[in-house]
C-alpha cells in the first residue's frame, strides 16, 4: 500500500519560499514577500516596514505590485526608506477618518544612513563664504543661536519668534553653499550630516488620504501621516496624492510630502490636492483660517519642483498647497499650483519659471533675487510680501514676460506688490522692501475693475508715514525699471497711494 500523499496549497508553498528567499529574481524586494496582501482591506503597513528594513540590510531596491491597493492601517509605524523605491501604479490608502494610534507619526521616512559628524563652529559672519574646516565629505550643516529670536510674527497667529538659524552645505574644501543669513557671535548648536553622493529616487505611487474628522475649538493640531524626506540628494518622481472625506470638522496636515533638514531635493511630475479650509481660535484669541499643506519644506538647501501640478487652482474654498520655512534656493519650473509660499524666509534664489499660480498667489519673505519669468499668476497681488513677517525682501525682484490676472478675474483695484509694515513692530530683523524692481514684459488683465479705478498701483500702501523716525523703520524701494508693461484697462500704472512711497521711488523706462 503506497503512502498517503499530502498536497500543500500553492499560496502556502509560495509564502514558505519567499520567507526563505524574500528577493525577486530581478534583484529587488517586494512587499508581498513579507506578507502584504494588497487588497485594500488588510493592514499592509507592518509588511511594508519589514520589506524596507530588509532592503536596507541588503542594499536592494523595492518594487510594489502595480495592481495592488495597500491599506496603510492605523498603527504608529514608520517604514524607513533607504534605497530606490518604485511604487509604479500601486495605490495606497491612508484612513484617518477613524481612530489612529498616533496622528503625528509619518508613514514613510526617506532617511540617509550616514552618521552625523562633530563640527565645531563658534562664530559666523553674514554672507561668509568659507570655513577653516575640512570635513571628510560634503555635509549638510545647521547652526542655531538660541539667544536671538527672528520672525517674531504679527497678527492673529502672533508669536515670540524662533531661534536664529541657518542651513547650508559645507564642501570638503571648506567652501559654503547656501550662504549665511545672520551674524553669529554665539552658536548654541551645530549639526553636520554627511550628504549621500548617490541620488535616491521614489517613483510613482497613487496615495489617497481619507481626511481626519478631528474637532478642536482652539489652536492647531497638525497631522503628519505622510512621507517625510530627511535624506539629501533625493528625488520624488510621479507621486500622486488625493484627499477624500473632508467634512464639517477637521484639523490641518503639515504636508503629505514633507522635506526637512537636508539638501538637493527635487519633486518632479507630482500631483497634489489642496485641502479644505477650516477655522480655529488663533494665538490672539480670535478666529483664524486653518489650512493644510500637501507639500512642505523646512531648512532645505536647494529645493526644486519641476512639472508638479494640481487641479482647480482658483477654487477659493481650498487652502494653499505648499508652505516653506528657512530654505535656501527655491526653484519652480513648469508647475501649476494654487500658491507658492515662503513663510519664515528663503534666501539666495527664489525662481518661478514657466508656472501657473492660482488664487492664493506668490508669497515671499527673505533676501536675494526673486525672479518670476514666463509665468501666469492669479493672486490678488502679483507678489505678496507677507505682512505677518514684516513684508521683508532684502534684495531685488525681476518680473519678465509674465501675465497677471488680479484676483483670478474678480473685480479689484490692482496692486502689483503687496506690502504692509507701519514700522511699529519688531520682527527680529530690519525690514526692507525690494531695493530694485525690474519689469521686462508684463501684461496685467485689469479689465474687471471698480468704477473709480484709475490704474494699477505698483505697490500697495505699506502704512505709516514716519519713515526713519519709526521705532522699527521699513526701508522702502529705491527704483523700479519698467519695459513692456501693458494693461487691459489701458490705464497707466501709478507708484502707490502712500505719499512717502510715491515721492521716493524712482521709476525709469516706459512711463518713467
Amino acid at each position: 500500500m503506497s503512502p498517503k500523499r499530502h498536497s500543500i496549497p500553492w499560496a502556502v508553498l509560495l509564502a514558505i519560499v519567499q520567507s526563505v528567499c524574500p528577493v525577486e529574481a530581478g534583484g529587488f524586494v517586494t512587499y508581498e514577500s513579507f506578507g502584504a496582501v494588497g487588497d485594500g482591506v488588510h493592514d499592509d503597513l507592518p509588511a511594508i516596514c519589514k520589506a524596507h528594513e530588509h532592503a536596507k540590510s541588503e542594499n536592494l531596491p523595492v518594487r510594489s505590485r502595480p495592481g495592488a491597493t495597500y491599506h496603510l492601517g492605523r498603527k504608529a509605524l514608520t517604514a524607513v526608506i533607504t534605497t530606490d523605491t518604485d511604487w509604479s501604479t500601486s495605490r495606497f490608502t491612508i484612513d484617518d477618518a477613524t481612530k489612529v494610534e498616533n496622528h503625528k507619526k509619518p508613514i514613510f521616512e526617506v532617511r540617509g544612513l550616514l552618521k552625523p559628524v562633530k563640527l565645531n563652529i563658534d562664530r559666523l559672519l553674514r554672507d561668509q563664504k568659507r570655513l577653516d574646516v575640512r570635513p571628510g565629505s560634503d555635509c549638510y550643516v545647521t547652526v542655531t543661536n538660541d539667544r536671538v529670536k527672528r520672525y517674531i510674527r504679527r497678527g492673529l497667529n502672533q508669536n515670540s519668534g524662533t531661534s536664529q538659524r541657518d542651513a547650508f552645505i559645507l564642501r570638503r574644501d571648506g567652501s559654503i553653499e547656501g550662504g549665511i543669513d545672520w551674524h553669529y557671535d554665539h552658536v548654541s548648536r551645530v549639526t553636520a550630516r554627511p550628504m549621500d553622493t548617490q541620488r535616491l529616487v521614489l517613483k510613482g505611487g497613487i496615495f489617497t488620504t481619507i481626511a481626519n474628522q478631528m474637532k478642536q475649538e482652539v489652536g492647531y493640531n497638525y497631522w503628519s501621516r505622510n512621507i517625510v524626506i530627511t535624506r539629501s540628494n533625493t528625488e520624488v518622481d510621479g507621486l500622486k496624492h488625493f484627499v477624500t472625506g473632508e467634512g464639517e470638522f477637521g484639523h490641518p496636515y503639515s504636508g503629505f510630502v514633507t522635506v526637512r533638514n537636508c539638501a538637493n531635493v527635487t519633486l518632479r511630475n507630482c500631483f497634489a490636492t489642496a485641502h479644505k479650509t477650516y477655522k480655529t481660535i488663533g494665538a490672539a484669541g480670535k478666529p483664524v483660517s486653518m489650512g493644510s499643506y500637501d507639500y512642505s519644506a523646512g531648512s532645505v538647501v536647494n529645493f526644486t519642483m519641476i512639472n508638479c501640478t494640481m487641479d482647480n487652482i482658483n477654487d477659493r474654498t481650498r487652502w494653499g498647497v505648499i508652505g516653506t520655512n528657512f530654505c535656501k534656493n527655491i526653484r519652480l519650473e513648469d508647475c501649476t499650483l494654487n500658491r507658492m509660499d515662503a513663510h519664515m524666509g528663503v534666501s539666495g534664489g527664489y525662481v518661478i519659471r514657466r508656472c501657473k499660480l492660482g488664487h492664493m498667489g506668490l508669497n515671499a519673505i527673505g533676501r536675494g533675487l526673486l525672479l518670476v519669468e514666463n509665468s501666469t499668476l492669479h493672486g490678488r497681488s502679483l507678489i505678496t510680501l507677507r505682512s505677518d513677517y514684516g513684508s521683508h525682501w532684502e534684495g531685488d525682484v525681476v518680473i519678465r514676460n509674465c501675465r497677471w490676472i488680479p484676483a483670478a478675474g474678480r473685480k479689484v483695484a490692482a496692486q502689483m506688490i503687496s506690502a504692509r509694515n507701519d514700522g511699529t513692530h519688531d520682527f527680529g530683523y530690519p525690514c526692507f522692501m525690494p531695493g530694485e524692481v525690474t519689469i521686462d514684459g508684463l501684461h496685467v488683465d485689469d479689465s474687471n475693475h471698480p468704477g473709480n479705478y484709475q490704474g494699477l498701483f505698483l505697490f500697495s500702501d505699506p502704512g505709516g508715514e514716519r519713515g526713519a523716525d519709526a521705532p522699527f523703520p521699513y526701508t522702502i524701494c529705491r527704483k523700479v525699471k519698467v519695459r513692456r508693461l501693458t494693461t487691459a484697462s489701458g490705464r497707466k500704472p501709478r507708484i502707490s497711494s502712500n505719499a512717502r512711497l510715491a515721492k521716493s521711488v524712482l521709476v525709469v523706462g516706459e512711463g518713467g
